[in-house]
């Protein structure tokens, strides 16, 4: 039989009351956030994002990403799953982490908890699956330009570049794809390849192998392999940026288009720098490689980027970029090129 409340129902007039105080206790009841207690008093409350390299980075409503010298906290506490290092290879995972006193926190863990010196903890991250302590950074970037007038142009470029890092270990992998027409005529056809193992044999000082093949169908130097080794040191690493050096020895081989070929050793420097500005809204970045051929091959060859990153979103970006791959003392012909791209990419 159907059920209907009468227009006087005890049970119609409590129901907006219900609705009501659902409502303001709903509203009324506090959003878990982190906190982080600084030796000069303040108090700062949002949400812990990493801690690496010296710098603690907390997101807030209120200022947006904000970076904390290390060595200013007093003690801090977290409703999250962190996973905090105290040395370069393992890691404990917490449940959470509860304030204590100045220069300590609280791993929390059930019945175990454990109270350690901030002065001991090397890093702090949110524990990835099946591979704890990874971090895995990276960036797509494609340009594309139409250019109507006397002479049609149709440019493409595409590019990426990521690493991850597990305990000692740091794979890197990046690559290239250039195309151009004029008039329907190909003028740009080339790309290249590479990857790199850095093995960390302190916190700053690794070791890097390499190996990476460039293809181009319109220039004269037609195929480029390169496989290199040496140390390199890692100036810093953590949410702002990053920078390192390396120095390696190369083993280089030459094809020309002509069926000629070279091979040669040589000794290269290259770098890898990026820092982000403006609350982590723009990135400038700049990385590539100078090496001198150890013979008469050629006398000095450079390959380098610059450039800028505008973060539309968290994971969108626009970016201006400038190339140039300069090979000068070949046998057979120089290369100077460069290239100017305007684009758009994903970050992460």
């Amino acid at each position: 039989m159907p059920f209907f409340f009468a227009r006087s129902s005890p049970l119609l007039l409590m129901l907006p009351r219900t609705l009501l105080c659902f409502a303001v206790l709903s509203a009324s009841m506090p959003v878990l956030a982190d906190t982080v207690w600084l030796k000069n008093g303040d108090r700062l409350s949002g949400k812990i994002k990493v801690f690496d390299g010296g710098k603690l980075l907390i997101q807030t409503d209120y200022g947006g990403a904000i970076n904390i010298d290390w060595k200013q906290v007093k003690t801090l506490e977290s409703d999250q799953e962190l996973l905090v290092k105290q040395d370069a290879y393992t890691g404990e995972k917490a449940k959470s982490l509860q304030a204590a006193d100045e220069g300590k926190v609280i791993l929390a863990n059930g019945e175990a908890p454990k109270t350690v010196e901030l002065a001991s903890i090397q890093q702090i991250m949110k524990p990835k699956p099946l591979v704890e302590d990874m971090v895995w950074k990276g960036n797509v970037d494609v340009a594309m330009d139409y250019k109507r007038a006397e002479k049609n142009t149709d440019d493409y470029d595409i590019d990426f570049k990521t690493s991850a890092r597990h305990g000692a270990w740091r794979h890197n992998a990046q690559g290239e794809y250039n195309r151009e027409f004029q008039d329907h005529v190909v003028t740009t056809d080339n790309w290249s390849a590479e990857y790199a193992l850095d093995r960390f044999i302190t916190e700053k000082w690794f070791w890097e192998g390499r190996l990476t093949y460039k293809r181009d169908k319109v220039e004269d130097l037609a195929r480029q392999r390169v496989v290199g080794t040496g140390p390199g040191y890692q100036f810093w690493d953590d949410e702002l940026g990053a920078f390192s050096l390396g120095s390696l020895l190369n083993r280089t081989d030459y094809e020309y288009a002509d069926g000629g070929k070279d091979n040669f050793y040589s000794l290269a420097m290259k770098w890898d720098y990026n820092r982000y500005l403006i609350g982590k809204r723009v990135e400038f970045f700049t990385n590539g490689e100078v090496g001198r051929p150890l013979s008469g091959v050629a006398d000095y060859a450079l390959d380098a980027e610059m450039g800028l990153r505008y973060k539309v979103t968290d994971w969108a970006s626009l970016n201006l970029k400038a190339e140039k791959d300069l090979i000068r003392g070949t046998e057979d012909s120089d290369l100077d090129k460069t290239r100017y791209t305007v684009g758009f990419g994903v970050t992460w």
